[in-house]
C-alpha cells in the first residue's frame, strides 16, 4: 500500500491525497483547487511575476497521477480548497464515485457551480485581451462538468460505515470545521491484515456557533493531520465578542463609517450572521444595517436551514425562540450585482460582509477597492489569508494595495480576529488527535505552511507522538 501526497504539502490549499492498494484500487482523499499565489489578479507581487512569487501558481491545470486511473474520490469537506478540481478529475476522465456526507453533497452542489462559473469568466475576460498570436485561455472546466460530477456523488451519515472496496470500509466523523465536514477513516484488510488509516480534513472547534464539536477518529496506525494553526492559540469566545462589538461601535458609532468583513461564504458568514442576530436580540448590535453581498453565502445558507443534523444544542435551543438565526429586520442579503455595487457609493454606517476570505476574487475586491483609502472604515479580517493574497498582505501591514490593476493607499483600519477562525489551534487540534498518541505509527502533516508544520511538529513531539514527518509535494511513502 503506497500513499502520495498530490496537494497541499508544505502549502494551506489543494487538498489531495492518493492511496494505492496492493491490487491497485487508487483511492483519492480530496480533490481541491489550488487558491491564492499573485495578486488579486494573478498578475504580480511587487512587480514580481505570479510564477516567480508563487510556482504552483499552475498547479491546478496538472495531475501527479492519471485521473481515468483513479477509482474513487472520498471528500473531507466543501471547500473549494478541498474539492474544487473534482470536476476537472471527471472532465479528465474520472468515472467513479465521489463519497461525502449528505451535507458536503449539497454544498458541492452550488460551491462547484459557483467555482465553474468564475472559471468561465476569467477566461472570458482573458480572451477578451487577446493580442497577436496569443493562445486562448480554457476555463478549468465549465457548468456542465459540474452537472456530471453531481451526478457520481453518493452521500452517507456520520457514523455509518460503508465499503468502498471489498477489503475497505470508510467511516465520516464530524469535524466540526464547517456544515458536513468530516474526518475520513479508512479500515483497509490485505493480506489478511488490517490497517486503519485516518484522514483529518480541516479540524473545526469546540464550543463554536453552528455546529457540533470535533469528534476524536477511532484509533489510527496511520494518520494524515491537518496544521493550518499549529503555531499558536485563539482568543477566548467572551473576549472575541466584546471585540467584535468595540469594531462595530468604534466604526459605525463613533466614526460613521463601514465595517467591511471579507468572509467565505460557507460557514465564516452563516456564523458571523448568528452572532449578529444574537447580539440583536440581545441589544448589544448597534441599530446599523448589515448587508451579506454574496449570492454564494445566500444558497449556502439555505442549505445550512436543511440540515439541523449538523447543528449543536445550544443552536437548536436557541431556534425554539428565534426560528430564524440567519436574519432580523436590519439583516439584507444582496443577490444583484447592481444593488452591490450601489453599497460602495452608500455614505452612511453599515456592516458588509462580502467574499472571498482572502480579497483575492469575489465582490469583496470592488468593496476594498472603493474603501480601503477610508480611514472611517475598518476591515476586520476574520480567518486566514494566503501571503500573496490581498487578505495576507493586509495582515501582514502592506501600506498598499494593487487592487484590479490600480493601486490604493490602506488608510482604513484594518483588524485581524483569528478567534474567528473555523480551523482548531494547536491545543484544540491536539485534543482531536490525542487519542492517536500510542496506536499511531506515523503522523503526516499536510495543509499547512511549512514554517507552521516545523512548530507544530516540534509541538506534537513534546506532547508524546512519536514519528512526524511534513511530506513535500509529489512525495510517495510505502506502508
Amino acid at each position: 500500500m503506497k500513499i502520495k501526497f498530490c496537494g497541499a504539502a508544505r502549502e494551506v490549499t489543494g487538498s489531495a491525497h492518493l492511496i494505492t492498494l496492493d491490487d491497485g484500487f487508487k483511492i483519492l482523499l480530496d480533490c481541491g483547487l489550488y487558491q491564492g499565489g499573485g495578486d488579486d489578479d494573478g498578475q504580480s507581487v511587487d512587480g514580481q511575476p505570479a510564477e516567480q512569487v508563487n510556482p504552483l501558481r499552475h498547479f491546478n491545470d496538472k495531475w501527479l497521477f492519471k485521473p481515468e486511473d483513479i477509482n474513487c474520490v472520498v471528500l473531507s469537506h466543501a471547500h473549494i480548497d478541498h474539492t474544487g478540481r473534482v470536476p476537472k478529475l471527471v472532465a479528465d476522465g474520472f468515472s467513479g464515485k465521489i463519497y461525502s456526507t449528505h451535507a458536503t453533497r449539497d454544498l458541492c452542489a452550488i460551491m462547484l457551480l459557483d467555482s465553474a462559473k468564475i472559471q468561465e469568466g476569467d477566461a472570458e475576460r482573458h480572451n477578451r485581451h487577446l493580442h497577436g498570436h496569443d493562445e486562448p485561455e480554457q476555463p478549468l472546466y465549465v457548468m456542465e462538468d459540474v452537472r456530471q460530477t453531481m451526478k457520481q456523488f453518493v452521500g452517507y451519515n456520520y457514523e455509518q460505515w460503508f465499503h468502498i472496496h471489498p477489503n475497505v470500509r470508510v467511516v465520516f466523523r464530524d469535524m466540526g470545521h464547517i456544515l458536513g465536514s468530516a474526518s475520513v477513516t479508512l479500515e483497509i484488510t490485505e493480506n489478511g491484515q488490517k490497517t486503519m488509516i485516518g484522514f483529518t480534513g480541516d479540524i473545526g472547534r469546540p464550543d463554536r456557533p453552528i455546529l457540533g464539536d470535533p469528534v476524536q477518529m477511532p484509533e489510527l496506525d496511520y494518520l494524515i493531520c491537518e496544521s493550518t494553526y499549529g503555531d499558536r492559540d485563539h482568543e477566548t469566545a467572551p473576549q472575541e465578542l466584546d471585540q467584535f462589538v468595540q469594531v462595530i461601535r468604534h466604526t459605525c458609532i463613533e466614526k460613521k463609517g463601514k465595517v467591511i468583513i471579507p468572509a467565505f461564504s460557507v460557514g465564516r458568514t452563516q456564523e458571523i450572521v448568528y452572532m449578529l442576530d444574537k447580539l440583536q436580540n440581545e441589544g448589544r448590535l448597534p441599530w446599523v444595517p448589515v448587508y451579506v453581498d454574496s449570492p454564494l453565502a445566500i444558497n449556502a445558507t439555505e442549505v445550512f436551514i436543511r440540515h439541523p443534523e449538523c447543528f449543536d444544542s445550544e443552536l437548536h435551543n436557541y431556534m425554539v425562540e428565534d426560528p430564524n438565526p440567519f436574519g432580523w429586520n436590519n439583516l439584507y442579503y444582496v443577490r444583484d450585482s447592481h444593488n452591490s455595487r450601489e453599497l460602495n457609493k452608500m455614505k452612511k454606517p453599515a456592516i458588509i460582509i462580502a467574499a472571498s476570505g482572502m480579497m483575492n476574487a469575489g465582490r469583496i475586491r470592488h468593496h476594498l477597492l472603493n474603501n480601503i483609502e477610508n480611514h472611517r472604515n475598518t476591515f476586520l479580517i476574520v480567518g486566514y489569508c494566503a501571503p500573496n493574497t490581498p487578505g495576507g498582505r493586509l495582515r501582514d501591514g502592506a501600506k498598499s494595495l494593487t487592487i484590479m490593476g490600480q493601486t490604493r493607499q490602506v488608510l482604513a483600519d484594518v483588524v485581524i480576529m483569528d478567534s474567528f477562525s473555523a480551523h482548531g489551534d494547536r491545543n484544540e487540534m491536539l485534543h482531536v488527535i490525542s487519542n492517536q498518541k500510542k496506536s499511531v505509527k506515523k503522523l503526516w502533516l499536510t495543509h499547512g505552511t511549512f514554517d507552521r508544520q516545523e512548530k507544530w511538529r516540534s509541538f506534537l513531539m513534546e506532547n508524546g507522538f512519536q514519528s512526524v514527518d511534513i511530506p513535500s509535494l509529489g512525495e510517495e511513502v510505502e506502508l
